[in-house]
């Protein structure tokens, strides 16, 4: 936005010196005309006034002193062959010997005006330095203090404009960042201010559906509770009659259901709410080996590391990892704490097929189905949970890919600096 600022600002300035470059062309070619009513009565008044043109110069100079007398300018008299005849004051150039009609002419840092008599002579005259109201100052000098008071008087039209502007980026970048009830003020009635109400409908609309949609997989997800609980209780009283391989088949379908809505519902309520509601001190190494003790043939090494947080999401997190890590991998698996820099990072392998490297970046994808896989598996909810839940906490999860230990996931977190 700062570039679209100099931009707007660098075009306004090149405007007003490409209309001023302009207005001199046109004013050298063309400004002439208008005064020429002027210049032919200052012509005839001067022709009357001088003696003729063959008349003695010490004639003309007394008649040019006579007609300069108390204009405060410097005057001079030139032949039709631009030869000085008389002169009051500082001298004065000459007209340019291509020049045909009088009119407005600039030498020698001041402006002068030349009158083409009817006889050919050339009368040129010029207000001395001392009475200019622009003082002793050059002229270019004063051109440079008037661009110069121009931007500054542009520079808070044009700021404003990009104030606006900028307001307006960072309320976009706020709503992509999922920030869905930033708004953006709506000043003036221009194309910005209309610009500022449409991104408010939108984000008003974004919101609603959003909000909609969270409500719906909440609501869905309560709702599942009910059959779920009459489903487990109708297995508990079919123990005796049912059969034992099918009734361990239903029961751990009713498992997968059940985690399945608790990742929905953990997902959901880590979309509404930005900040943890916990903040503690915990020992990452062993919430890590507490969650691993859980599991057959998991190996735990690495270093005590504080790190501050939701110990319960902390330990969801762990849980999925080692979830992935059983379901598609092969024993054994791995786990290590160790410190990277300022961070903590936790990483998860095991030693199964792993995944393409084509597809490394779908792997925290919610409900994702890998190319390839036999059994239809796909991500789930799991690993999307790992990385909100690392999001959340400072950090982020990343697929390390197959490597000579294993398929490895490693997650980072802020750390409490090692004592």
């Amino acid at each position: 936005m700062r570039r679209l600022y100099l931009r707007v600002y660098l075009a306004v300035l090149v405007s007003l010196a490409v209309f001023a470059l302009c207005s001199a062309l046109v004013w050298r070619q063309f400004g002439e005309t208008p005064m020429g009513h002027a210049l032919d009565v200052a012509g005839t008044i001067a022709r009357n006034a001088l003696p003729a043109a063959d008349a003695p110069r010490a004639e003309q100079q007394r008649a040019l002193e006579r007609l300069a007398t108390d204009l405060r300018a410097d005057v001079a008299l030139f032949a039709a062959d631009r030869t000085l005849l008389a002169a009051v004051g500082n001298p004065l150039p000459a007209p340019d010997p291509d020049r045909r009609r009088g009119g407005f002419m600039f030498r020698r840092g001041a402006p002068a005006w030349t009158i083409a008599l009817a006889d050919g002579r050339w009368l040129v005259a010029s207000m001395p330095r001392h009475s200019w109201h622009l003082g002793p100052l050059p002229f270019f000098l004063v051109l440079a203090l008037i661009a110069g008071a121009v931007g500054i008087g542009a520079y808070p039209v044009v700021r404003r404009l990009t104030a606006r502007l900028e307001r307006l980026q960072k309320g976009v970048e706020s709503l992509g960042a999922g920030d869905l009830s930033v708004r953006v003020k709506v000043e003036g009635r221009d194309e910005v201010a209309r610009l500022a109400a449409s991104f408010n409908r939108a984000a008003d609309r974004i919101e609603e559906l959003v909000g909609a949609h969270k409500s719906l997989l909440a609501n869905a997800s309560h709702e599942l509770r009910t059959p779920l609980t009459r489903i487990r209780m109708a297995v508990e009283l079919m123990k005796e009659s049912a059969d034992h391989a099918r009734q361990r088949d239903v029961e751990r379908d009713i498992a997968e259901l059940d985690a399945l809505i608790d990742e929905i519902l953990l997902a959901s309520r880590l979309d509404v709410v930005k900040g943890r509601e916990v903040d503690e001190e915990i020992d990452l190494l062993a919430l890590a080996t507490e969650e691993c003790s859980r599991y057959d043939g998991v190996d735990v090494e690495g270093e005590p590391i504080i790190v501050r947080g939701d110990s319960r999401l902390l330990r969801r997190m762990i849980r999925n990892l080692l979830e992935n890590a059983r379901r598609h991998g092969a024993p054994p698996v791995e786990v290590r704490v160790s410190r990277a820099d300022r961070a903590a990072e936790l990483r998860v392998c095991d030693h199964g097929p792993g995944i393409p490297e084509a597809q490394r970046d779908d792997a925290f994808r919610p409900f994702h189905r890998f190319a390839g896989a036999k059994d239809g598996s796909g991500a789930g909810l799991g690993l999307a949970l790992v990385r909100q839940i690392a999001r959340q906490h400072g950090g982020d999860a990343r697929y390390l890919g197959r490597g000579p230990s294993g398929s490895c996931f490693a997650v980072t977190l802020d750390a409490s600096p090692a004592p």
